[in-house]
């Protein structure tokens, strides 16, 4: 049995639901594999590595038997001309097995006259909770088990599957020396951190999750992940091996595709295992482990067995000491209410912000066919930002940016959006909406300021959509998170472009974000205004400050109860306000409702992604 084995981890970016075109680009891959020295043994994929992860009811129309997937992939192999030696794989794919739709991981070993599948592993645990829903579309794995390779055995996770430690432990007792954990894992968590692992949050809980699954079990961990963008939920990569002592082998880069390969010494796990037995622990303390788990089963009382303490002779009352004053202190460490247990930071790594953000507006922009980006300049924080985001992805020449005034939008916002335009040397246009606004509005003389302002916003979006046609632009939109959890923007107005960088992130992030990226110093001082009624101020409208609000969004989306917040620190009269306006404004949050009358209604019943 060889004890080298040469692995190779593919992070891959599949077209979303394109199935025969990701398996042709599959097959360039593995001529690229043939020509390298060493060659690998072994290919590593990661999970729905040909269709795209967030397929929802596209699942049906993308899986494959592993059968069919396993003789797709020997095709290629064949067609590439590396069919005169052979290469095992894991990959993930969606699979249809006995009529019923599983999330799968096949381990195929291709060249010679057929392929030889020599496992497929069904995840077992479905994440339905924040962005998932994955129970909706697929049904559930029951097994967990190793298998033989020509390298001893072996064993394939997906994804939460990991995430428990009980999996990662029957593999090891199943006598896995390596696990091979594909996944496709979103990105989240922009706040800084001094852990020395680069990237998003996420993948730093990822890299800590592969090396203690490594380290407690003395097993090799390769963990394959997705690279891609899917309808604003951006893959990072992050590829990593981890050795038995929980040491980090390779780390592949992050928001690219990758083919990163590693030579593994498998007689590294017997000195590891001398070192850290604790496999042999386990295996030794099974049978009682396994005593207790039955005993929980059944859910019987566990039993209170102890010696009392030994009878002793007692003191004369007279003859005890006295208790000794306490001279001088110790050192007292202070923890506030809000520190303990606090939500995610909101300061942000404003690199990292920029890198995630200009990644995300390109793929979007060439996902839908287009070249350029077209930003509604109100000469205000968020479309400034906007803006110098869209010209870091796609550079000056491919950003338009409008001034849309109204008669008595303030000279300053002009001014000040003219500054942005200077800045990044980027086409421009103005365009007074006065004449259309005044031109509805002549007929409704007794409209309020409310009216008024929802009808130029309105207005606004004709125009900026019209523009977009024009010059074959995409509108890109400028509302940030405080701003659509509170309501305050106008319905199908500032909200409707289709794609939006700042939509996650609060008014104080995106404040935070300009400073990182060079944002002309009158814009981000000023004091943020919607520019629709003079005199106007966003602060002054909602009653709450950002600061404020931003900080009891953060509580409220994180869990927390008015109650648990006032008994923070935070001002009652503030909560009241964030979460009133909060609670009474989910419909702007969402598309508009539709009478269901089948079972095939759109957005409950036949559900796809915006990007399959």
């Amino acid at each position: 049995m060889p004890h080298i084995l040469q692995l190779a981890v593919l992070q891959f970016s599949p077209g979303k639901g394109e199935y025969e075109a990701n398996l042709s680009r599959l097959g360039d891959l593995f001529a690229q594999l043939d020509s390298l020295e060493p060659r690998p043994d072994v290919l590593h994929l990661p999970e729905s590595a040909l269709t795209g992860y967030f397929l929802e009811g596209g699942v049906r129309e993308q899986a494959r038997t592993a059968g069919a997937l396993a003789n797709d992939l020997q095709r290629m192999y064949l067609v590439a001309g590396a069919g005169a030696r052979p290469l095992e794989m894991a990959i993930g794919f969606y699979e249809s097995w006995n009529s019923i739709l599983y999330n799968s991981a096949l381990w195929v070993r291709l060249g010679g006259d057929a392929p030889l599948i020599r496992h497929v592993h069904r995840k077992n645990f479905l994440p339905t909770y924040g962005l998932f829903d994955e129970e909706r579309f697929v049904e559930r794995g029951h097994d967990i088990r190793a298998f033989d390779t020509p390298w001893g055995r072996f064993a394939m996770l997906v994804c939460e599957d990991a995430w428990h430690s009980l999996p990662g432990t029957l593999l090891a007792l199943d006598g896995a020396t390596m696990i091979f954990l594909s996944s496709a894992a979103p990105a989240r968590g922009v706040y800084p951190r001094d852990d020395a692992i680069p990237g998003p949050a996420s993948v730093a809980r990822w890299d800590r999750l592969v090396r203690d699954i490594a380290e407690e079990h003395g097993v090799f961990v390769s963990f394959a992940n997705l690279v891609a963008n899917e309808g604003g939920k951006s893959f990072p990569g992050g590829a990593t091996v981890a050795g038995p002592s929980g040491e980090v082998r390779v780390r592949a880069p992050l928001w690219r595709e990758a083919l990163v390969s590693i030579s593994i010494d498998l007689h590294d796990l017997a000195r590891a295992r001398a070192e850290m037995p604790l496999l042999a622990d386990l295996q030794t303390a099974m049978p009682h482990l396994l005593d207790n788990l039955e005993q929980i089963r059944e859910e019987q009382p566990a039993l209170l067995e102890y010696d009392p303490e030994p009878s002793a002779k007692k003191v004369p009352r007279k003859s005890r000491a006295k208790p000794r004053a306490r001279v001088g202190g110790v050192e007292v460490v202070e923890v506030s209410a809000r520190e303990n247990g606090a939500p995610t930071p909101l300061a942000i790594d404003g690199a990292l912000t920029e890198g995630w953000l200009t990644t995300f507006i390109r793929d979007e922009l060439t996902q839908r066919n287009y070249e350029k980006g077209l930003v509604a300049l109100s000469g205000g924080l968020d479309s400034a930002v906007t803006a110098f985001l869209a010209v870091r992805a796609m550079g000056a020449n491919n950003v338009i940016g409008v001034r849309l005034p109204y008669r008595t939008s303030s000279p300053e916002s002009l001014e000040h959006a003219q500054m942005v335009i200077d800045a990044l040397g980027i086409e421009s246009r103005t365009l007074d909406i006065s004449a259309a606004v005044d031109g509805y509005l002549a007929n409704e003389p007794d409209a309020d300021d409310t009216r008024r302002g929802n009808v130029m916003a309105r207005v606004r979006m004709l125009a900026i959509f019209d523009l977009g046609a024009r010059y074959r632009a995409l509108p890109l939109g400028t509302g940030n998170k405080t701003e659509r959890l509170l309501g305050y923007f106008t319905w199908h107005g500032d909200d409707a472009p289709p794609v939006n960088p700042l939509g996650d992130l609060y008014k104080t992030q995106v404040r935070e974000l300009a400073s990182h990226l060079g944002v002309p110093a009158p814009i981000l001082e000023k004091a943020p205004s919607a520019d629709l009624v003079h005199g106007q101020t966003d602060e002054g409208d909602l009653g709450v400050t950002y600061d404020e609000a931003d900080q009891i969004l953060n509580w409220v989306l994180s869990g927390f109860s008015s109650e648990e917040i006032i008994a923070r620190g935070f001002y009652p009269k503030a909560v009241d306000t964030v979460r009133r306006r909060l609670d009474s404004t989910h419909w702007k949050r969402r598309l508009p409702t539709v009478a269901m009358l089948t079972g095939t209604s759109i957005g409950d019943s036949y559900l796809r992604p915006v990007d399959y």
